[in-house]
């Protein structure tokens, strides 16, 4: 979106696009989520007549936020424009733009307490066993969920994972997450021999110069899509007779879940995961504890 035809705002944007790159070193789909917030927020302000982000109060803010009430858009989308405007304006001060920052006396929305989808081991081995191996992308597709399963990549690793990032004789492969940050994860030998299987089909298939480094293609011998790995793993779970609304995402759910089920560390699934933060690893004994209770609650003698 353009924010304006403010040559103060685009300025602005333009810098804080660059601090958001090579000073906090983020992803580009993160950087294009709080550039888009940004100039939703600058747009606000332009219709209020406000010069510049560095002339904006809290009053401003707030009545950003109101508009965004009014407009229906959920408290965790509300909650992530205020993320965004706060790292809007720690940038201004960091850079000495403002003397005070607006956002200190702004409050994020309370939200609801979120427990993802997960997969029961049994259930991920029937998706896994239903795919068709006779079909051209059976085997590819096959290898994308067990890899997705037994490294716990998000969407955006497993279709950027390159060949040179497998060490496969060593059990590990290299991943490349957000903000360009590279970890090391085992993975296990179901996996791996999945990928044997795959890398002898794929090197009889059509291979593009540019994807040539690529793990997993599609037929015209490019990288896959995230929307195309969503695709595959929907249809695989309509296949298998899942019925639980999931996506690529609810591999690495089910596999952070299990890990912490079978008593691994908390900080090895956080580095395992690339977390940045351990409290977002914390989720995973919230859904340990809520199994613990049903199986408690469904063989209590009040019951």
């Amino acid at each position: 979106m353009n924010p304006t035809k403010n040559v103060i705002f685009e300025t602005t944007i333009s810098d804080f696009r660059s601090y958001l790159k090579l000073e906090r070193s983020l992803s580009m789909n993160t950087i294009s989520g709080y550039i888009s917030d940004t100039s939703d927020f600058f747009v606000y302000l332009t219709k209020q007549k406000t010069e510049s982000p560095e002339k904006a109060k809290i009053e401003d803010l707030t009545g950003f936020l109101l508009t965004l009430q009014e407009s229906g858009i959920s408290k965790r989308s509300q909650a992530r424009k205020i993320s965004s405007m706060k790292s809007l304006y720690k940038f201004l001060e960091n850079e000495g733009r403002i003397d005070k920052n607006p956002c200190d006396l702004l409050d994020s929305p309370k939200i609801n307490f979120y427990l993802p989808t997960v997969l029961s081991f049994e259930e991920i081995m029937t998706i896994i066993n239903s795919v068709d191996l006779t079909k051209n992308e059976g085997q590819r597709n096959k290898t994308i969920i067990e890899v997705l399963y037994s490294c716990g990549l998000r969407v955006s690793e497993l279709v950027n994972l390159r060949i040179s990032d497998l060490f496969l004789p060593e059990s590990f492969i290299r991943v490349t997450g957000k903000g360009s940050k590279q970890r090391l994860v085992p993975i296990g030998e179901p996996a791996i021999k999945a990928i044997a299987l795959y890398m002898d089909i794929r090197r009889t298939g059509k291979i593009n110069k540019q994807a040539e480094d690529i793990v997993f293609l599609n037929r015209r011998g490019d990288k896959l899509t995230r929307e195309m790995v969503f695709h595959i793993i929907k249809n695989q779970a309509d296949m298998a007779g899942i019925k639980k609304d999931i996506s690529p995402h609810t591999f690495r759910h089910s596999f952070a879940s299990h890990l912490v089920e079978n008593g691994a560390d908390l900080r090895v699934v956080q580095e395992m995961l690339g977390h940045e933060s351990i409290l977002t690893t914390e989720i995973y004994t919230h859904i340990d504890t809520k199994k613990w209770q049903e199986k408690i609650l469904k063989y209590h003698p009040e019951r």
